[in-house]
């Protein structure tokens, strides 16, 4: 095994410097076309109100849903109207839409309707997240703060705060793309706009806030109601993600004692089918609420009992600390009629 996984590492590295020439190229590229939005030859739309983008400079998932989920929620709690967009990864259209309790995840994208049920916040998606700002504040104008979920490369977007999000993979080799798994360059990008650095792993690899995230003690039938872990002690259970990191979820229900009997792992944003459940009736099948935003539309034809399995995620207070800092005089300065207009 030891020697297997060596030899996987030296045929990356041969591979990443193959393509590191691409990746300089790329590189060129990601300055010039930030540095033509910032000059003004490329539109940038600007809207009279907080403007919060959580995005990563790394390919892949790093917890900016679980991130946005929390801001959101921080905010709302100062008495603040927040709204949510999102460009809805996966859907099947492309035009504006709200997105509500009823509407299907194959229109929404499935982060965007976890976002929405998790926090009751106005979440709206588009192909462009300035349409979607748009649309957003043309329905609800009295809208304080927007957050935007990824989009750190969506320069069309002018933004007041950005917040970068890494786990515990960091930076990887430091190359970008195709090289490594960089959208843009390292540290260069954090004295280019970045406000705020948040870890959502165990182990930073380097400076900026930290945030703690555990499985709740309890998981969510399709009904809302709870089943306690102790439940579950004693009974042979499937484990299944169509996440980022599957294996992190795995590992996160076996620290909490509970027996896995078969673990599925597969791809982010998975379209789960009838088939894909078919072999699982008669077993009791843990996932995230992230894949029960579609699984519990398919559940009820497959004979199967379906748990979803909270994820508590906390950042640091100093983290909520600095974003009041740099919020507050934004939300100052929003005009008196709170209206919306862009320019």
């Amino acid at each position: 095994m030891k020697q297997a996984l060596l030899k996987a590492w030296r045929v990356r590295g041969w591979l990443a410097w193959l393509l590191w020439p691409i990746a300089q190229i790329h590189g060129i590229l990601v300055r010039v076309r930030r540095s033509l939005y910032r000059s003004g030859f490329f539109a940038v739309d600007r809207f009279d109100v907080a403007i919060v983008v959580v995005g990563n400079v790394v390919a892949g998932g790093a917890g900016k849903t679980p991130l946005v989920m929390a801001i959101v929620k921080h905010l709302q709690s100062q008495g603040l109207q927040v709204g949510v967009v999102s460009r809805g990864y996966g859907r099947s259209s492309q035009e504006s839409l709200q997105v509500r309790p009823e509407t299907p995840t194959y229109e929404s994208g499935d982060e965007p309707a976890l976002i929405q049920r998790a926090t009751g916040a106005p979440v709206f998606v588009a192909k462009l997240r300035t349409e979607a700002v748009r649309s957003l504040l043309a329905r609800y104008p009295a809208t304080d703060v927007v957050v935007c979920d990824d989009g750190l490369q969506h320069y069309a977007l002018s933004r007041n705060i950005e917040i970068a999000v890494f786990d515990d993979k960091g930076v990887g080799n430091g190359w970008l793309l195709p090289a490594g798994p960089l959208r843009e360059p390292w540290p260069e990008r954090l004295h280019q706009g970045v406000n705020l650095v948040l870890h959502t792993g165990l182990t930073p690899a380097f400076a900026g806030f930290t945030s703690s995230r555990k499985l709740a003690d309890y998981a969510v039938a399709a009904d809302g109601s709870r089943v306690e872990f102790n439940a579950l002690d004693h009974q042979p259970l499937v484990a299944l993600a169509g996440i980022a990191n599957p294996e992190a979820f795995f590992d996160m229900l076996r620290s909490r004692g509970l027996r896995l009997q078969k673990t599925i792992a597969l791809p982010d944003h998975h379209d789960f089918t009838m088939e894909d459940l078919s072999a699982l009736t008669g077993c009791t099948v843990l996932c995230t609420e992230k894949d029960a935003v579609k699984l519990f539309a398919l559940t009820g034809h497959a004979g199967l009992r379906l748990l979803a399995v909270p994820l508590e995620f906390s950042p640091e207070p100093a983290f909520f600390t600095a974003l009041n800092g740099l919020l507050a005089p934004l939300i100052s300065q929003l005009p008196s009629d709170h209206g919306h207009q862009t320019t």
